[in-house]
């Protein structure tokens, strides 16, 4: 893995490339140009740094060593993840552009491109998925369906009205708007707010806490389309 631009507030872009002379020159490209960029070489290794990092796009080699990006281009889609996608492939064939689109991918680069296209590719991408909030912009706001949440300031909104949140209710809800349309399980959410490992009073807590949160942020807690339920899991909140 090879990471460049350390700057938290950067825009994160996880490249996952096999060739070393593709790899090594769009690393450089996406730093100069302001990205924060990660390099994996394998599908494998990058679909599990995306669930870690939830980086804010990603760019997926067609043909990688361990499998088919397509393959793992459905495999991020089926795991919830919903940042762009854009597929880097050397083949022009028309039936693999189709089948990229139909795997979940958004856009689709046919090699060799010119870097000032697929930089404008990925900035369509980030700002058709983030709107004025695209992270580029302002990496400290996150925003879920009516929801803007200012991580200076510690507040949340609902529109234009400030949520009178706990510390730990916000907590909470940076975690969920950190993984938009994930299903968290209530161990994954008590490790990242909490700290600690889960029992059965602990996911109560969890319970909780959602319920409490979904009376603040939902317009009908009764019928919540924000924060939803995921039978058997946990929850997760909107993209």
């Amino acid at each position: 893995m090879t990471t460049t631009n350390l700057d938290p507030g950067a825009t994160h872009i996880l490249l996952i490339e096999d060739d070393p002379a593709i790899g090594e020159s769009l690393v450089d490209a996406l730093k100069t140009n302001g990205f924060r960029a990660t390099w994996h070489t394998t599908g494998v290794s990058g679909l599990a740094y995306a669930h870690a990092a939830n980086p804010h796009l990603i760019l997926l080699d067609l043909r990688l060593p361990d499998g088919s990006g397509l393959d793992f281009c459905r495999q991020l889609r089926q795991d919830g993840l919903r940042q762009p996608v854009i597929i880097l492939t050397a083949q022009r064939d028309e039936i693999d552009k189709v089948l990229g689109l139909e795997m979940g991918a958004d856009d689709y680069v046919t090699k060799p491109f010119g870097l000032r296209e697929l930089l404008s590719r990925i900035r369509a991408q980030l700002r058709r998925a983030y709107g004025e909030f695209a992270p580029a912009a302002d990496a400290n706001l996150l925003r879920a369906g009516e929801l803007t949440i200012d991580l200076d300031r510690s507040q949340a909104r609902r529109d234009e009205t400030l949520l009178n949140l706990t510390p730990t209710e916000f907590k909470l809800l940076v975690f969920m708007a950190r993984h938009p349309g994930q299903a968290l399980s209530r161990e994954q959410i008590l490790t990242a707010v909490w700290g600690y490992d889960a029992d059965v009073e602990s996911e109560r807590t969890v319970n909780v806490h959602i319920s409490r949160l979904r009376e603040k942020v939902e317009r009908d807690p009764s019928r919540p389309s924000l924060i939803l339920t995921v039978p058997g899991i946990g929850y997760r909140l909107v993209a």
